[in-house]
């Protein structure tokens, strides 16, 4: 599992910093400042869960149990789910995916929540 979610949350990462830039190169005279702005959040809590999975990877050699794993597929689920709708919502303008958008935001809560139980646990 370490190593499937460092790679995740090295694939990851570079997505991120990707997005970032054609956000701030590609889409800052294309997009409302208010849809620029739902863009980069979807970028920030993609980065920072790219790094969560860094954690999740070390997690998972300290601290093996079903609670690392966990951790590990909640922050993928959230990067897909939360950062993903916000994506879309910004380049696509379709309002309804702000309501899939905190499922995402739970399986994060739920991903550093996880975190906390293995390392207490052991």
């Amino acid at each position: 599992m370490e190593r499937l979610f460092f790679i995740f949350g090295a694939l990851s990462a570079f997505l991120a910093v990707a997005a970032g830039a054609f956000g701030a190169h590609g889409l800052k005279a294309r997009l409302s400042a208010e849809m620029l702005n739902t863009f980069e959040i979807a970028v920030r809590y993609h980065f920072y869960h790219a790094l969560a999975l860094f954690v999740a990877a070390w997690a998972c050699t300290r601290w093996p149990s079903s609670a690392t794993t966990a951790a590990g597929w909640l922050f993928v689920t959230g990067i897909l789910i939360f950062s993903g709708s916000l994506y879309t919502l910004a380049l696509t303008g379709l309002r309804w995916l702000g309501a899939i958008t905190p499922i995402g935001g739970l399986a994060f809560l739920a991903g550093w929540l996880c975190l906390a139980w293995a390392a207490w646990q052991k």
